[in-house]
C-alpha cells in the first residue's frame, strides 16, 4: 500500500491552523485561579478578578446560567419593609456561600446553582431592630487538617443579635468547638442598651488564626449607647484574643458619656504586614457633640491595628467630631502606590478619598486642614477645621440659585426649602432652622466600597448626590414636632430622640413634591479616579429615575472591577446590572434583574468558564423591589 505524505508546505500550513486555532481557545478563557474566597475577593478590598474571559468584545452576549431562590422572608410586615438582600457570596472549596438579610447561610453549586445545604440562626428580633441586612460571610481553612476532621473549612457569620457564629463548611452544622455549641454571644462586655441595635451586618475579617469582627447600630437613639469594640477570636476555640475600643477610656468615666465610633462596615487586613485596618462611625449621638467635646479620636477614622495583638499602629481621622453622620462607611482600599509603597485608599461620604502610606499613616497625595462654618447651637463646640483630600469625587455646595425641579413650579418649591434652612459648603452644621447637609449621610461613597484595577492604577466607587434637610429639635418640643409633621415628613423623614442631649433631630432627603431630589442630576454615577495623579477620569450617571434621562438614581452596593476591562455594578434604583467600559465609562450592558440588586456582583472561573453572580433582592428602606434572587450569567 502507498504510503500518503504531506508536502512540506501544506504540513506547515496544518500546523499554523492548528496553532491559531489554540490561541483562539486560549484567548477567551478564564484563569483556572479566577476564585472569590474573601469578601472585596482579597482580604484588601480590591474587588478586582483576573477573570477575563468575559470582555468588552463580548459581554453583550452574556445570558442567565442559573438563578437560585433563597426562601429568605419570614413575611413579617415590619422586618420585611427594613430587609435588604446586600450579600456577596465567596467561592471557595468549590462552593458559593452566601448569607440572607436574616442571616440563614447557604451553600450553593457554583455551576448550578443547586442549593448543597442551609443553617438558620433562628434569630430573635425584636420590634424596633435597627438593621435586617448581611453583607456577606468569611472562610478560614485547618492547614493542619486531619483526614475525616469535621470543620476543616470554617464559614463565619455575624448576626443581627450580636452572635458570631462558625460553621462546617462541608455541612452547614455548627462547628462543636467555637465558643458555645458553634457560637460566641457577642453581647458580653459592650454594655448593651436595646436590643436589636447591636448588631453584625457585614462580613468578619480573617488574619491567620483570628477572627475579627466590628458592630452595627442604631443611630441616634441616645448619648450613652454601646461599646464600639473591635474583638479578635481564635478561629478554633471561639477565646477572645484582643478588644479595641474606638473612644478614649475617660469617655466612658463621665456621666452622661458618648459611645459607638463602632465600625459596622467591612475591615481590610494586611496578613504580610500584620495588620488590620478598621473603618469606624461617629460617636454619638451623630448629629449633637456637645456632651463629646473635642475631636472624638478615633471615630470617624481608618486605624492600623497591630492584628495578632490589636495594639494600635497609626489612625487617621476623615471628620473631627462629627455632626454630620459621616461614618467611615467603606472598606478601605489596599494598594501598591507608584514607588511600590504599601497604600491604602479611603473612600467616604463626603465624597473625599485619602491617600496614605499603609505603614506610617502619613498622606501619599496631599491633605489640608480647611476651616469651616461655626455652630449656632447653644452647649456646642464644633471643630473648627476639616481635612479636605487631594481627590473629591461629588460637588461640595448646594445653593438655592442650584435647585432644580421638574418644571418651574417645583424648581421654585426646591428654593423656599433651601432658602428657609441654613445652607453652603460641606461641614455647615446642624441648627434649629434646619441645615442643608450635602453630601448627606447617604454619600458620597457608602458601604459599597470602592474597586481597584492595579494595571490601569484606577479606582472605581459608585456615588450619591442627595441633599438631606437637618433640623435639631429641643427635646420639650419634639412630641409637638412628631404631631404637626406633615405626610410627606412621616413617609420620608426620620425623628431622633437623640436621648441625653438637649436636642432631638429630624433628617429627611430634600424632595420636591413630585420625590425627586431638589438638586440637579446626576443623582448617583459610577466614577474613575486615577490614585496617581488624583485626576477623575470619568464620572457616568447610574440608572435613572426618568426614562429617557440619564438622571442617575440614588446608590447602594458596590462595584467589582475584572481584567477584562469591564465594570460591573447594579447598585442604582431602575433594578439594572450593568457593564461599563473601565478605560472610558461607557455603558456596554445592561440586564434587567427580577429585584433591586443593591449588593456587589462576583466573578469566577470553573472549568474554564467565567461566571458573573448577582444577589438580587432589593433594599425595603430604599424602596426598591423586594425578591430572593441569586442570578449567574454566563457567555454562551
Amino acid at each position: 500500500m502507498k504510503n500518503t505524505r504531506i508536502s512540506c508546505p501544506l504540513r506547515w500550513m496544518v500546523i499554523g491552523f492548528f496553532f491559531l486555532w489554540l490561541v483562539a481557545q486560549s484567548r477567551g478563557q478564564a484563569k483556572p485561579d479566577a476564585g472569590w474566597p474573601n469578601y472585596g475577593r482579597d482580604a484588601g478590598g480590591t474587588r478586582y478578578s483576573p477573570a477575563a474571559q468575559i470582555d468588552r468584545g463580548n459581554v453583550t452576549q452574556l445570558q442567565v446560567a442559573w438563578t437560585a431562590r433563597t426562601g429568605a422572608f419570614p413575611h413579617d410586615e415590619e422586618l420585611d419593609h427594613k430587609a435588604a438582600f446586600e450579600a456577596t457570596p465567596i467561592l471557595i472549596d468549590g462552593k458559593l456561600f452566601l448569607s440572607t438579610p436574616f442571616d440563614q447561610v447557604m451553600a450553593l453549586n457554583p455551576e448550578t446553582g443547586a442549593k448543597l445545604w442551609e443553617f438558620d440562626p433562628k434569630l430573635e428580633l425584636p420590634y424596633g431592630a435597627s438593621e435586617v441586612t448581611s453583607r456577606g460571610v468569611a472562610a478560614w481553612r485547618e492547614p493542619a487538617a486531619k483526614a475525616g476532621q469535621p470543620c476543616v473549612l470554617r464559614i463565619f457569620i455575624g448576626t443581627l443579635d450580636a452572635r458570631l457564629i462558625a460553621l462546617d463548611g462541608a455541612t452547614g452544622k455548627p462547628c462543636a468547638d467555637f465558643g458555645i455549641a458553634g457560637e460566641v454571644d457577642l453581647t458580653n462586655s459592650v454594655r448593651l442598651r436595646d436590643p436589636g441595635d447591636y448588631q453584625v451586618t457585614s462580613a468578619p475579617a480573617i488574619y491567620k488564626d483570628l477572627v475579627i469582627t466590628g458592630s452595627s447600630m442604631g443611630d441616634n437613639r441616645a448619648v450613652t449607647v454601646e461599646r464600639g469594640i473591635v474583638r479578635a477570636f481564635d478561629v478554633r476555640t471561639g477565646k477572645l484574643r484582643w478588644t479595641w475600643d474606638p473612644i478614649a477610656p475617660w469617655a466612658y468615666q463621665t456621666t452622661p458619656r458618648t459611645g459607638a465610633g463602632n465600625a459596622w462596615s467591612t475591615l481590610s487586613v494586611d496578613t504580610d504586614r500584620d495588620q488590620v485596618f478598621v473603618p469606624t462611625g461617629s460617636a454619638s449621638p451623630d448629629y449633637y457633640g456637645g456632651i463629646r467635646k473635642g475631636d472624638n479620636k478615633w471615630a470617624n477614622s481608618v486605624v492600623a491595628l497591630r492584628a495578632s495583638t490589636g495594639e494600635f499602629v497609626w489612625g487617621f481621622q476623615v471628620v473631627h467630631h462629627d455632626l454630620w453622620d459621616y461614618d467611615v462607611a467603606s472598606q478601605p482600599t489596599l494598594f501598591a502606590w507608584k514607588d511600590g509603597t504599601p497604600a491604602i485608599a479611603i473612600t467616604t461620604k463626603m465624597g473625599r478619598v485619602f491617600i496614605l502610606n499603609r505603614l506610617t499613616g502619613a498622606p501619599l497625595l496631599p491633605i489640608e486642614e480647611r476651616p469651616v462654618l461655626k455652630t449656632d447651637i447653644p452647649g456646642e463646640e464644633s471643630w473648627p477645621t476639616q481635612p479636605a483630600s487631594t481627590i473629591s469625587v461629588v460637588p461640595e455646595k448646594l445653593t438655592p440659585e442650584n435647585a432644580w425641579g421638574k418644571d418651574e413650579q417645583e424648581r421654585q418649591w426646591c428654593v423656599d426649602k433651601m432658602k428657609a434652612a441654613r445652607w453652603g459648603d460641606i461641614y455647615t452644621p446642624p441648627s434649629l432652622q434646619g441645615t442643608l447637609v450635602y453630601p448627606s449621610n447617604v454619600g458620597g461613597v457608602n458601604w459599597g466600597s470602592a474597586a481597584y484595577d492595579a494595571q490601569r492604577h484606577l479606582l472605581f466607587m459608585d456615588t450619591n448626590r442627595l441633599p438631606m434637610f437637618v433640623k435639631l429639635i429641643p427635646q420639650a418640643e419634639l412630641a409637638d414636632a412628631r404631631k404637626n409633621a406633615s405626610d410627606s415628613d412621616r413617609l420620608h423623614g426620620e425623628f431622633a430622640r437623640q436621648t441625653g442631649a438637649p436636642f432631638a433631630m429630624f433628617r429627611t432627603p430634600l424632595l420636591s413634591p413630585s420625590g425627586l431630589p431638589c438638586n440637579a442630576p446626576p443623582w448617583g454615577t459610577v466614577a474613575a479616579v486615577d490614585l496617581f495623579s488624583g485626576k477623575k477620569v470619568w464620572d457616568v450617571p447610574l440608572g435613572t429615575f426618568i426614562p429617557g434621562m440619564n438622571t442617575g438614581t440614588v446608590t447602594l452596593g458596590g462595584p467589582m472591577v475584572t481584567a477584562g476591562g469591564l465594570v460591573f455594578t447594579a447598585a442604582a434604583m431602575d433594578n439594572y446590572l450593568r457593564a461599563f467600559d473601565s478605560d472610558s465609562g461607557k455603558e456596554l450592558w445592561k440586564y434587567e434583574l427580577p429585584a433591586g440588586g443593591q449588593a456587589t456582583p462576583m466573578t469566577y472561573s470553573i472549568k474554564g468558564k467565567q461566571y458573573l453572580v448577582i444577589a438580587a433582592g432589593g433594599h425595603g428602606k430604599l424602596g426598591t423591589k423586594q425578591g430572593d434572587y441569586v442570578v449567574a450569567f454566563v457567555l454562551p
